[in-house]
């Protein structure tokens, strides 16, 4: 501190002093474009400066460097951040050149599993077509057979009905004691 002020001491003095300057030196002091009294603020000027800077210099050029520091973990900061972001954007655009293969493969999977899918429903059209087919035929056949018993059974009916019918008109109570007997003689014949 006592440089400090011993500095102060020594401008103010001089500052007196010029003050007392004999004005036969005037003309020398002010010669245009050379003015003394322009040094001297600026002499005045830098030593201020000079003495501020020592005082505030340090924490000024602390808090500059700290700034300085964490602009720089700020930027490296960002560039990570910015490679990440690029990173993802190369993972994202390789995805979406992907997608456009992947789509396609899924096209060409989904008709090829359409085609198999429409010849599956033709062959089991077929079958079941043939199927039918082979059922509707023993339907009919058992249908026929069915008929023909049923015919078989109506014709012995109504021959056995008209046969009857014949009888009855063509067979008489005598020709009818002489078969029943001839059929009783006939059972015992077998019976014993």
């Amino acid at each position: 501190m006592a440089g400090k002020g011993e500095s102060i001491l020594f401008l103010l003095t001089i500052l007196s002093l010029l003050h007392w300057i004999p004005d036969s030196l005037d003309p020398w002091l002010n010669y245009p474009g050379l003015e003394l009294w322009k040094f001297v603020n600026l002499l005045i000027f830098v030593i201020c400066v000079l003495l501020l800077h020592r005082r505030f210099g340090r924490p000024v050029r602390e808090a500059l460097r700290s700034r300085g520091e964490r602009i720089k973990h700020d930027l490296a900061r960002a560039q990570d951040e910015r490679n990440q972001a690029l990173a993802k954007l190369a993972e994202v655009e390789a995805r979406f050149a992907e997608l456009d293969a992947e789509v396609t493969a899924i096209k060409e999977r989904a008709k090829v599993e359409g085609e198999a899918e429409r010849e599956r429903i033709q062959l089991a059209t077929e079958e079941e077509i043939s199927r039918i087919r082979e059922q509707a035929k023993r339907e009919i056949e058992s249908a026929g057979k069915a008929a023909r018993h049923e015919l078989r059974r109506f014709a012995a009916t109504e021959s056995v009905r008209l046969a009857e019918e014949i009888l009855k008109t063509e067979i008489g109570p005598d020709d009818d004691a002489r078969l029943t007997s001839q059929s009783v003689r006939e059972f015992g014949r077998i019976g014993a």
